[in-house]
C-alpha cells in the first residue's frame, strides 16, 4: 500500500534517529508541517487533504471540525503517550485508526525530570547559576533551599509516571508519598509506593506536590482557587502532565501570596508560549518546553513505536496500542 505520511509539529522525530524517517520514505511520501497550536480544524484538514498517516505531536489539535473535512485518513500515530489533542469518538466513527507510544517507554525519562524540577525549585540551582554567571558568587548565602527527606510529596495520578516519582521520593530521598487517583483502588496505590488519600486531604497535608494525571474533560483545572486555598503556605509544585490541569489565574494569586513558594513546570496551557507569558515574569516560576520525554533512550522507542505502527498499517495488520477506532 503507497501511503502519504504527514510529520505534523513533531521536531523531535526522526532528528536524533535518521532511521526513523529513511524506514517511513521507504513506505511512500514522506513530509513535515509545522502549525500553529491554535490552528482551526477545517484548516488543518485542508492542508492535510491527500495524507492518509499523520504522526501528530502534542499540538495542534485534531478536532471534530478537522475529521468533518479531513479525506480519507488510515492512521494517526501519536509521537507520545498523551491522545488528550485527539478528538476520538470522531476518529473512531470515521474509521480512522489512532495509535499511542507504549506508556513504559516514556516513565523513566518523564518522572527523572519532574524530580529535576523539583530539586531545582527546592535548592534553587538556575538562580544561583545566573548569580555566579553575573560575578556574583559572594552572595551565596541567599540560595539556601530545602531538602526532600522528610517532606509529604503528594502524588496526584499516579498511574505509568507518577508511580515511578512516588517511588524515586520515598525510595531514593526517604519523601513520605501520599497519592490521589480516583481510577485505583487503595490497594494498587500501596503497591505504588504511596499512601492513598482523597485530593483535599493531599491537597492539605503535602508539602510537595507532583501533577501526574492524564488530562480529561472531567479534570480541567482540577487545581484552580478552591484547591490552592486548601494548600500549606509555601507548597512547591511541578507539573508534567499537562498544563491545563491548573487554572494559570489561581496558580499566580498563589504565587502572590506566597501560597506556593515555587513551581516547575513542563507543560502549560496554551503551549508554546512567548517570552512576554506572564508566568515568566516569577523568579520562582521554572519553565522549560515540553522536553519531559527527551532523552535519546526514549526519543530511539518512540520514534520505533511511531514507525512500526506505520509499517503495520501498510501491510494491512492492525497496529499495537490502538486507542481508536
Amino acid at each position: 500500500m503507497e501511503l502519504r505520511i504527514a510529520i505534523v509539529n513533531s521536531s523531535s522525530f526522526g532528528k536524533y534517529f535518521p532511521e526513523h524517517v529513511e524506514r517511513l520514505r521507504a513506505l511512500g511520501e514522506v513530509a513535515r508541517f509545522d502549525f500553529p497550536a491554535d490552528i482551526d480544524g477545517k484548516s488543518l484538514a485542508e492542508v492535510l487533504r491527500g495524507y492518509n498517516v499523520i504522526i501528530a505531536s502534542v499540538k495542534p489539535y485534531f478536532s471534530a471540525e478537522f475529521f468533518e473535512h479531513k479525506d480519507h485518513t488510515l492512521l494517526i500515530a501519536r509521537h507520545g503517550i498523551g491522545v488528550d489533542n485527539v478528538h476520538l469518538p470522531s476518529a473512531a466513527q470515521r474509521g480512522v485508526m489512532v495509535t499511542k507510544v507504549t506508556p513504559w517507554v516514556e516513565r523513566e525519562a518523564v518522572a527523572e525530570l519532574a524530580v529535576a524540577l523539583l530539586l531545582d525549585i527546592l535548592r534553587l540551582t538556575h538562580e544561583a547559576r545566573e548569580a555566579v554567571r553575573a560575578g556574583e558568587w559572594s552572595r551565596r548565602a541567599r540560595f539556601v533551599g530545602f531538602e526532600i527527606q522528610g517532606k509529604t510529596a503528594g502524588i496526584i495520578g499516579i498511574g505509568n509516571i507518577g508511580s515511578r516519582v512516588a517511588e524515586i521520593l520515598r525510595y531514593g530521598f526517604g519523601a513520605n508519598t501520599i497519592a490521589y487517583d480516583p481510577y485505583l483502588s487503595p490497594d494498587t496505590i500501596r503497591a505504588r509506593a504511596a499512601e492513598p488519600v482523597e485530593l483535599d486531604e493531599l491537597l492539605q497535608r503535602s508539602d510537595i506536590i507532583s501533577l501526574n494525571a492524564s488530562l480529561n474533560p472531567q479534570n480541567y483545572h482540577m487545581l484552580s482557587h478552591r484547591e490552592f486555598a486548601l494548600m500549606k503556605q509555601g507548597v512547591f509544585l511541578v507539573n508534567t502532565a499537562r498544563g491545563e490541569l491548573v487554572d494559570e489565574e489561581a496558580l499566580v494569586a498563589a504565587l502572590e501570596t506566597g501560597k506556593v513558594a515555587a513551581v516547575g513546570m513542563d507543560v502549560v496551557e496554551g503551549e508554546p508560549i512567548g517570552a512576554d507569558h506572564r508566568l515568566l515574569r516569577y523568579p520562582n516560576v521554572l519553565i522549560v518546553p515540553h522536553i519531559a520525554a527527551y532523552t535519546r533512550e526514549s526519543l530511539r522507542l518512540m520514534g520505533e513505536k511511531v514507525v512500526t505502527d506505520v509499517e503495520r498499517v501498510a501491510r494491512g495488520e492492525p497496529p499495537d496500542d490502538l486507542v481508536a477506532p
